[in-house]
């Protein structure tokens, strides 16, 4: 539980001060305390709330130095509804673990004596050259953790030149998010009943100018998530007493989130062929072969497959036709008894050969994690959670913190371990002993 303080005095005034020191000290054994006032003196106009111009929101002394802060910081300021919807996975939630202990299980070896003052990060993938080896997942509502989230990817993604995945289920339109990123953007895809509505996405995209769809198929049926379950989390949102409670609690999301209106997903709401409902819970299960066959042939551009985690399925993705796979487990949001993404790379690696694109995702906390995954098999990776915490602590400014902490623990790694360019990562840098007694 916390403490809300507050006042009409403003933020500097003496009482609010001694106010603090004495909640400071109650509240040592709970949660602790949120001091909430206006930057001045407001007293005899706090009779009524006027919304006639924006109201500004700052946090004082707010500071990002890891992901594992961003996470922290983001808690503290979402409501527990929506931060166990990022934070999230199925079943008991090991899955989740068990990915970042495996990326972390691997251990690099480190060489000395090589001149690494000069590190190049640039990377290629299906033909596109990107400043460095990662880009951004696709993420649904992600306006849920600050607004404008979707916006801040786009513009993040366009000043690093990295991609940016661009989810159905975005809060953006697909049109807007393609000019905020500068055309980074690749379009993110599930099927559902009403198959329909994903090639009017398709027609779209292509007439916006996108290059590069992701289909991702490892979805048939929602997997229980036992957090959303507890807390009432559902699209469309249902409020109730517990759930306005929540957002009453954290003033500082709920003011600056609910005067811009709930989130909308806005290519539903923009569909001509569509409900323009999204139904989170709706069966994706008739997808198949057959439906993959069809979307090869509607999309003219490159294509991902995203979800894959067996080999027979990687290689015969691979004959019929798809530009690359997406080796992942949904970041343990779907079957929680699978095996970690990590430890079925180096299989699926092998099974496709060598100069098939592979794109990796789940679990990944760091840049050395990206350099890990390079040196299984990637070719590039992928990250979600992180800069939903990001954002969710600190909006853009988080993001943007969150995005250089990467890149700096890509290229430190990168020259800890002895190479110079990005690309020369390989399996060479994995302490053999320990990657051999890996168990997969």
């Amino acid at each position: 539980m916390k403490i809300l303080i507050t006042n009409d005095d403003g933020i500097n005034a003496p009482g609010l001060r001694s106010l603090q020191k004495i909640v400071s000290q109650l509240t040592e054994k709970t949660d602790g305390h949120w001091v909430v006032a206006p930057a001045t003196e407001k007293s005899g106009v706090g009779h009524c709330i006027s919304l006639s111009s924006p109201v500004l929101i700052s946090k004082l002394d707010k500071k990002i130095f890891s992901i594992e802060d961003a996470k922290k910081l983001s808690r503290k300021r979402l409501p527990k509804l929506v931060y166990d919807f990022i934070d999230g996975a199925s079943g008991d939630e090991k899955l989740s673990e068990i990915n970042s202990n495996a990326l972390d299980q691997i251990r690099l070896e480190p060489r000395v004596l090589r001149n690494v003052e000069e590190r190049k990060l640039k990377k290629s993938i299906l033909g596109f050259d990107y400043d460095y080896p990662f880009g951004f997942a696709p993420m649904g509502m992600t306006n849920l953790s600050w607004p404008g989230a979707d916006s801040m990817l786009a513009k993040e993604s366009a000043r690093n030149n990295i991609p940016t995945c661009v989810s159905m289920a975005s809060t953006t339109t697909l049109e807007k998010m393609y000019e905020l990123s500068e055309g980074h953007s690749w379009l993110q895809l599930y099927i559902f009943q009403d198959e329909s509505f994903v090639m009017e996405l398709l027609e779209r995209a292509e007439k916006t100018g996108y290059e590069v769809a992701i289909l991702t198929v490892d979805v048939p049926v929602l997997s229980r998530r036992t957090r959303d379950d507890k807390n009432g989390f559902s699209y469309p949102f249902k409020i109730g007493p517990k759930q306005f409670f929540d957002f009453a609690t954290h003033p500082l999301w709920s003011i600056s989130t609910l005067l811009k209106g709930i989130p909308k997903p806005m290519n539903y709401v923009t569909s001509k062929s569509g409900s323009g409902i999204f139904k989170r819970k709706e069966s994706r299960g008739k997808t198949d072969w057959e439906t993959l066959k069809r979307v090869r042939n509607k999309w003219k551009g490159k294509l991902i497959i995203k979800g894959v985690m067996s080999s027979d399925d990687a290689v015969k993705i691979k004959e019929m036709g798809a530009d690359a796979i997406q080796v992942s487990n949904h970041g343990g949001r779907q079957l929680d008894s699978a095996s970690a993404a990590i430890n079925i790379l180096p299989f699926i690696r092998e099974a496709v050969g060598n100069s098939f694109p592979i794109i990796f995702d789940s679990g990944i906390r760091s840049g050395s994690d990206i350099v890990r995954s390079l040196a299984l098999g990637a070719d590039f990776s992928m990250i979600g959670r992180p800069v939903m915490y990001a954002m969710g602590a600190d909006g853009a400014n988080g993001l943007r913190r969150i995005v250089d902490i990467i890149k700096e623990e890509t290229s430190t790694t990168l020259g800890l371990v002895g190479l110079n360019d990005i690309n020369e990562v390989s399996s060479d840098i994995i302490e053999q002993k320990l990657f051999m007694n890996t168990t997969y």
